[in-house]
Protein backbone atom coordinates (compact mmCIF):
# COMPACT_ATOMS: atom_id res chain seq x y z
CA UNK A 1 0.00 0.00 0.00
CA UNK A 2 1.13 3.34 -1.10
CA UNK A 3 -0.48 6.60 1.08
CA UNK A 4 -0.37 9.81 0.20
CA UNK A 5 0.71 13.39 1.13
CA UNK A 6 -2.50 16.56 0.59
CA UNK A 7 -2.35 17.78 -3.08
CA UNK A 8 -0.17 20.80 -3.69
CA UNK A 9 -2.24 21.31 -6.97
CA UNK A 10 -1.13 22.74 -10.73
CA UNK A 11 0.73 19.66 -11.99
CA UNK A 12 -1.32 17.75 -14.72
CA UNK A 13 -1.73 14.06 -14.57
CA UNK A 14 0.82 11.97 -16.49
CA UNK A 15 -0.95 10.97 -20.34
CA UNK A 16 0.52 7.22 -19.80
CA UNK A 17 0.84 5.58 -23.08
CA UNK A 18 2.91 2.51 -22.39
CA UNK A 19 1.30 -1.07 -22.58
CA UNK A 20 1.76 -4.50 -20.45
CA UNK A 21 1.19 -7.86 -21.55
CA UNK A 22 0.97 -8.80 -17.60
CA UNK A 23 -1.01 -5.44 -16.96
CA UNK A 24 -4.01 -4.38 -18.92
CA UNK A 25 -4.24 -1.42 -17.02
CA UNK A 26 -0.98 -0.21 -16.81
CA UNK A 27 -1.47 3.54 -18.29
CA UNK A 28 -3.98 4.11 -15.49
CA UNK A 29 -1.26 2.55 -13.12
CA UNK A 30 1.44 5.32 -14.77
CA UNK A 31 -1.13 7.78 -14.04
CA UNK A 32 -2.01 7.01 -10.25
CA UNK A 33 1.49 6.91 -10.06
CA UNK A 34 1.99 10.61 -11.15
CA UNK A 35 -0.47 11.83 -8.87
CA UNK A 36 0.89 9.60 -5.92
CA UNK A 37 4.25 11.06 -6.46
CA UNK A 38 2.84 14.68 -7.07
CA UNK A 39 0.74 14.29 -3.84
CA UNK A 40 -2.40 14.46 -4.93
CA UNK A 41 -3.79 11.07 -4.72
CA UNK A 42 -4.05 7.47 -2.61
CA UNK A 43 -2.29 5.08 -4.74
CA UNK A 44 -3.14 1.04 -3.96
CA UNK A 45 -0.21 -1.60 -4.71
CA UNK A 46 -1.63 -4.85 -4.57
CA UNK A 47 0.03 -8.62 -5.01
CA UNK A 48 -1.35 -12.00 -4.79
CA UNK A 49 -0.82 -15.23 -6.44
CA UNK A 50 -3.28 -15.46 -9.41
CA UNK A 51 -5.47 -18.31 -9.90
CA UNK A 52 -4.53 -19.04 -13.56
CA UNK A 53 -0.80 -17.61 -14.64
CA UNK A 54 -0.84 -14.93 -17.35
CA UNK A 55 1.00 -17.57 -19.36
CA UNK A 56 2.14 -20.80 -18.73
CA UNK A 57 5.95 -20.68 -17.79
CA UNK A 58 7.10 -23.44 -15.35
CA UNK A 59 9.30 -22.87 -12.68
CA UNK A 60 12.90 -23.62 -13.02
CA UNK A 61 14.58 -26.75 -11.71
CA UNK A 62 16.38 -25.94 -8.36
CA UNK A 63 19.92 -24.18 -8.96
CA UNK A 64 22.78 -26.19 -8.78
CA UNK A 65 24.87 -23.81 -6.97
CA UNK A 66 25.21 -20.10 -5.19
CA UNK A 67 26.88 -18.87 -8.55
CA UNK A 68 23.68 -20.65 -10.87
CA UNK A 69 21.27 -18.57 -8.25
CA UNK A 70 22.35 -15.37 -8.43
CA UNK A 71 24.79 -15.01 -11.14
CA UNK A 72 23.31 -17.12 -13.68
CA UNK A 73 21.03 -14.61 -16.43
CA UNK A 74 19.37 -18.00 -17.91
CA UNK A 75 18.24 -19.60 -14.54
CA UNK A 76 17.55 -15.71 -13.73
CA UNK A 77 15.16 -15.51 -16.33
CA UNK A 78 13.42 -18.65 -16.05
CA UNK A 79 13.26 -17.85 -12.65
CA UNK A 80 12.08 -14.48 -12.56
CA UNK A 81 9.50 -15.13 -15.87
CA UNK A 82 7.81 -17.77 -13.69
CA UNK A 83 7.21 -15.76 -10.71
CA UNK A 84 5.83 -12.65 -12.81
CA UNK A 85 2.87 -14.82 -14.60
CA UNK A 86 2.13 -16.03 -11.60
CA UNK A 87 1.63 -13.04 -9.75
CA UNK A 88 -1.74 -11.02 -9.89
CA UNK A 89 -0.71 -7.36 -10.22
CA UNK A 90 -3.87 -4.52 -8.63
CA UNK A 91 -3.75 -1.18 -8.21
CA UNK A 92 -0.40 0.44 -9.42
CA UNK A 93 1.75 -2.84 -8.63
CA UNK A 94 2.99 -3.99 -11.82
CA UNK A 95 5.19 -6.69 -12.98
CA UNK A 96 9.01 -5.12 -12.77
CA UNK A 97 12.02 -7.70 -13.71
CA UNK A 98 14.82 -7.81 -10.79
CA UNK A 99 18.04 -7.71 -11.85
CA UNK A 100 19.73 -6.61 -8.94
CA UNK A 101 22.54 -8.71 -7.95
CA UNK A 102 22.09 -8.26 -4.17
CA UNK A 103 21.61 -4.57 -2.22
CA UNK A 104 24.45 -2.46 -3.26
CA UNK A 105 25.61 -2.15 -7.20
CA UNK A 106 27.70 0.66 -7.00
CA UNK A 107 29.92 -0.96 -4.56
CA UNK A 108 30.31 -3.46 -6.90
CA UNK A 109 31.10 -1.61 -9.61
CA UNK A 110 33.72 0.30 -7.12
CA UNK A 111 35.88 -2.99 -6.50
CA UNK A 112 34.15 -4.55 -3.69
CA UNK A 113 34.08 -8.74 -3.81
CA UNK A 114 30.41 -10.73 -3.27
CA UNK A 115 30.01 -13.25 -0.93
CA UNK A 116 26.99 -15.06 -2.04
CA UNK A 117 24.47 -16.78 0.10
CA UNK A 118 21.16 -18.22 -0.02
CA UNK A 119 19.57 -14.98 0.56
CA UNK A 120 21.15 -12.66 -0.50
CA UNK A 121 24.64 -11.14 -1.64
CA UNK A 122 27.17 -9.82 1.02
CA UNK A 123 30.07 -7.45 -0.24
CA UNK A 124 33.91 -7.96 1.02
CA UNK A 125 35.89 -4.86 1.85
CA UNK A 126 38.86 -3.83 -0.31
CA UNK A 127 39.75 -0.32 0.63
CA UNK A 128 42.65 -1.46 3.52
CA UNK A 129 44.09 1.80 3.56
CA UNK A 130 43.10 5.32 2.39
CA UNK A 131 46.38 6.60 1.32
CA UNK A 132 47.18 4.08 -1.37
CA UNK A 133 43.38 2.60 -2.68
CA UNK A 134 42.75 4.19 -5.79
CA UNK A 135 40.33 6.86 -6.73
CA UNK A 136 36.63 5.88 -6.61
CA UNK A 137 35.84 6.12 -10.19
CA UNK A 138 33.23 3.95 -11.90
CA UNK A 139 34.27 2.75 -15.31
CA UNK A 140 31.60 0.25 -17.36
CA UNK A 141 34.13 -2.31 -17.72
CA UNK A 142 34.96 -5.30 -15.34
CA UNK A 143 33.56 -8.29 -14.56
CA UNK A 144 30.71 -7.11 -12.03
CA UNK A 145 29.95 -4.78 -15.10
CA UNK A 146 29.29 -7.29 -17.18
CA UNK A 147 27.18 -10.19 -15.29
CA UNK A 148 25.10 -6.73 -14.73
CA UNK A 149 24.76 -6.07 -18.73
CA UNK A 150 24.37 -9.31 -19.14
CA UNK A 151 21.16 -10.07 -16.77
CA UNK A 152 19.35 -7.21 -18.08
CA UNK A 153 20.04 -8.12 -21.49
CA UNK A 154 18.82 -11.66 -20.94
CA UNK A 155 15.82 -9.83 -19.45
CA UNK A 156 15.48 -7.56 -22.48
CA UNK A 157 15.63 -11.08 -24.62
CA UNK A 158 12.84 -12.09 -23.31
CA UNK A 159 10.56 -9.26 -22.45
CA UNK A 160 8.09 -9.18 -25.37
CA UNK A 161 5.93 -5.95 -23.72
CA UNK A 162 5.07 -8.20 -20.92
CA UNK A 163 7.12 -6.59 -17.86
CA UNK A 164 9.05 -3.56 -17.15
CA UNK A 165 13.04 -4.14 -16.31
CA UNK A 166 13.84 -2.74 -12.92
CA UNK A 167 17.06 -0.90 -12.15
CA UNK A 168 19.06 -2.67 -9.56
CA UNK A 169 19.48 -1.70 -6.28
CA UNK A 170 22.30 0.83 -6.78
CA UNK A 171 22.46 2.10 -3.00
CA UNK A 172 24.89 4.97 -2.05
CA UNK A 173 26.45 7.42 0.24
CA UNK A 174 27.77 6.13 3.71
CA UNK A 175 26.22 2.39 2.71
CA UNK A 176 28.50 2.18 -0.07
CA UNK A 177 31.79 3.58 1.96
CA UNK A 178 31.08 1.20 4.66
CA UNK A 179 30.41 -1.46 1.91
CA UNK A 180 34.19 -0.57 0.81
CA UNK A 181 35.69 -0.21 3.93
CA UNK A 182 33.27 -1.84 6.28
CA UNK A 183 31.06 -0.10 8.99
CA UNK A 184 33.62 -0.35 12.12
CA UNK A 185 36.28 0.91 9.68
CA UNK A 186 33.75 3.78 8.46
CA UNK A 187 33.11 4.68 12.06
CA UNK A 188 36.56 5.52 12.62
CA UNK A 189 36.91 7.01 10.10
CA UNK A 190 34.39 9.59 10.43
CA UNK A 191 36.81 10.83 13.39
CA UNK A 192 39.91 10.27 12.82
CA UNK A 193 39.91 10.82 8.46
CA UNK A 194 36.82 13.59 8.08
CA UNK A 195 37.93 14.87 4.90
CA UNK A 196 38.70 11.46 3.39
CA UNK A 197 35.24 10.57 4.54
CA UNK A 198 33.94 13.53 2.61
CA UNK A 199 35.37 13.50 -0.17
CA UNK A 200 34.66 9.97 -1.26
CA UNK A 201 31.23 10.47 -0.48
CA UNK A 202 31.59 13.00 -3.21
CA UNK A 203 33.30 10.61 -5.43
CA UNK A 204 30.65 8.08 -4.83
CA UNK A 205 27.74 10.18 -5.38
CA UNK A 206 29.74 11.11 -9.15
CA UNK A 207 30.07 7.13 -9.12
CA UNK A 208 26.13 6.87 -8.99
CA UNK A 209 25.49 9.04 -11.41
CA UNK A 210 27.61 7.80 -13.68
CA UNK A 211 26.55 4.58 -13.47
CA UNK A 212 22.78 5.76 -13.44
CA UNK A 213 23.51 6.84 -16.58
CA UNK A 214 25.61 4.30 -18.00
CA UNK A 215 22.66 1.97 -17.63
CA UNK A 216 19.91 4.09 -18.88
CA UNK A 217 19.82 3.33 -22.23
CA UNK A 218 19.17 -0.17 -20.83
CA UNK A 219 16.40 0.37 -19.19
CA UNK A 220 14.36 3.92 -19.81
CA UNK A 221 11.72 3.61 -21.79
CA UNK A 222 11.70 6.23 -25.06
CA UNK A 223 9.97 8.98 -22.83
CA UNK A 224 12.77 8.39 -20.52
CA UNK A 225 10.63 7.01 -17.22
CA UNK A 226 11.95 4.31 -15.69
CA UNK A 227 11.09 1.67 -12.80
CA UNK A 228 13.33 0.78 -9.71
CA UNK A 229 12.53 -2.82 -8.56
CA UNK A 230 13.53 -2.41 -4.63
CA UNK A 231 10.33 -0.85 -3.36
CA UNK A 232 8.32 -0.97 -6.61
CA UNK A 233 9.11 1.97 -8.33
CA UNK A 234 8.22 4.00 -11.48
CA UNK A 235 8.38 7.63 -12.97
CA UNK A 236 7.81 9.35 -16.09
CA UNK A 237 11.58 10.58 -15.37
CA UNK A 238 15.04 9.29 -13.66
CA UNK A 239 13.56 7.25 -10.81
CA UNK A 240 15.22 5.77 -7.93
CA UNK A 241 14.85 4.48 -3.64
CA UNK A 242 17.89 6.06 -2.06
CA UNK A 243 18.61 5.42 1.45
CA UNK A 244 21.38 5.87 3.79
CA UNK A 245 21.21 2.60 6.41
CA UNK A 246 24.47 3.75 8.09
CA UNK A 247 22.68 6.87 9.55
CA UNK A 248 21.09 5.05 12.71
CA UNK A 249 25.26 4.99 13.71
CA UNK A 250 25.10 8.47 13.70
CA UNK A 251 23.81 11.77 14.87
CA UNK A 252 21.66 14.23 13.19
CA UNK A 253 24.52 16.56 13.47
CA UNK A 254 26.86 14.01 11.61
CA UNK A 255 24.18 13.19 9.43
CA UNK A 256 23.80 17.19 8.61
CA UNK A 257 27.89 17.22 7.76
CA UNK A 258 28.31 13.89 5.72
CA UNK A 259 24.92 12.71 4.48
CA UNK A 260 22.57 15.40 3.91
CA UNK A 261 24.83 17.51 0.98
CA UNK A 262 24.72 13.96 -1.46
CA UNK A 263 21.34 13.26 -0.73
CA UNK A 264 20.60 16.73 -1.61
CA UNK A 265 22.31 16.32 -5.06
CA UNK A 266 20.71 13.46 -5.45
CA UNK A 267 17.54 14.38 -5.39
CA UNK A 268 18.00 17.52 -7.26
CA UNK A 269 19.35 15.36 -9.77
CA UNK A 270 16.91 12.32 -10.07
CA UNK A 271 13.30 13.26 -11.05
CA UNK A 272 11.61 11.24 -8.37
CA UNK A 273 13.93 10.41 -5.51
CA UNK A 274 12.12 7.84 -2.48
CA UNK A 275 14.01 7.64 0.34
CA UNK A 276 13.86 4.71 2.46
CA UNK A 277 13.69 4.58 6.34
CA UNK A 278 14.67 1.68 8.29
CA UNK A 279 13.76 1.48 11.25
CA UNK A 280 12.97 3.48 14.43
CA UNK A 281 16.56 3.88 15.07
CA UNK A 282 16.89 6.19 11.95
CA UNK A 283 13.53 8.48 12.67
CA UNK A 284 16.22 10.73 14.59
CA UNK A 285 17.50 11.48 11.03
CA UNK A 286 13.85 12.50 9.64
CA UNK A 287 14.16 16.59 9.96
CA UNK A 288 17.30 16.27 8.13
CA UNK A 289 15.36 14.16 5.60
CA UNK A 290 12.36 16.34 5.30
CA UNK A 291 14.29 19.76 4.86
CA UNK A 292 15.66 18.08 1.17
CA UNK A 293 12.74 19.85 -0.90
CA UNK A 294 13.81 18.18 -3.48
CA UNK A 295 13.24 14.87 -2.10
CA UNK A 296 9.44 13.95 -3.04
CA UNK A 297 8.70 10.43 -0.73
CA UNK A 298 9.48 8.39 1.89
CA UNK A 299 9.10 5.27 3.07
CA UNK A 300 9.09 3.62 6.24
CA UNK A 301 10.49 -0.21 7.08
CA UNK A 302 10.10 -1.23 10.69
CA UNK A 303 12.00 -3.47 12.13
CA UNK A 304 11.47 -7.30 13.05
CA UNK A 305 9.60 -7.45 16.17
CA UNK A 306 7.60 -4.12 15.52
CA UNK A 307 3.93 -3.84 13.67
CA UNK A 308 4.19 -3.93 10.26
CA UNK A 309 3.84 -0.71 7.72
CA UNK A 310 -0.05 1.10 8.08
CA UNK A 311 0.09 0.06 11.83
CA UNK A 312 -1.88 2.50 13.95
CA UNK A 313 1.63 2.69 15.63
CA UNK A 314 2.74 4.66 12.45
CA UNK A 315 0.34 7.12 11.95
CA UNK A 316 1.92 10.01 13.82
CA UNK A 317 4.73 8.94 11.65
CA UNK A 318 2.89 9.31 8.39
CA UNK A 319 1.33 12.45 9.30
CA UNK A 320 4.74 14.22 9.94
CA UNK A 321 6.10 13.29 5.91
CA UNK A 322 3.14 14.14 4.82
CA UNK A 323 2.87 17.52 6.47
CA UNK A 324 6.15 17.93 5.48
CA UNK A 325 4.70 17.60 1.59
CA UNK A 326 6.03 14.45 1.05
CA UNK A 327 4.27 11.12 -0.23
CA UNK A 328 4.52 7.89 1.95
CA UNK A 329 5.15 4.67 1.09
CA UNK A 330 4.00 2.29 3.84
CA UNK A 331 4.89 -1.30 2.73
CA UNK A 332 3.47 -4.89 4.23
CA UNK A 333 0.03 -3.36 4.94
CA UNK A 334 -2.32 -6.80 5.77
CA UNK A 335 -5.63 -6.76 4.38
CA UNK A 336 -8.51 -6.61 6.71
Amino acid sequence: MIDEAEPPGGVDAYDGRGQLLWKKDWPAAQRALVDWWDHRDLALHVVAPRDEPAEAIPAPPPPSSLEAQWLSPAYRVEQQLHLLSNTYYGGVAFPMYKCSLGPGSVGLLLGSEARLSPETIWYEPVISDPETHPPLVFRPEGVWWERHVAHIEAARREQKGRYLIGYPDLVENLDTLAQLRGSEQTLMDLVERPGWVSSSIEAITQAYFDVFDAMRPLLADADGANGFHAFSLWGPGRTAKIQCDFCCMISPRMFRRFVQPALQSQCDWLDYAMYHLDGTQAIPQLDNLLAIDSLRAIEWTPQDGRPGGGSPEWYSLYRRIKAAGKSVQAIDVLPH
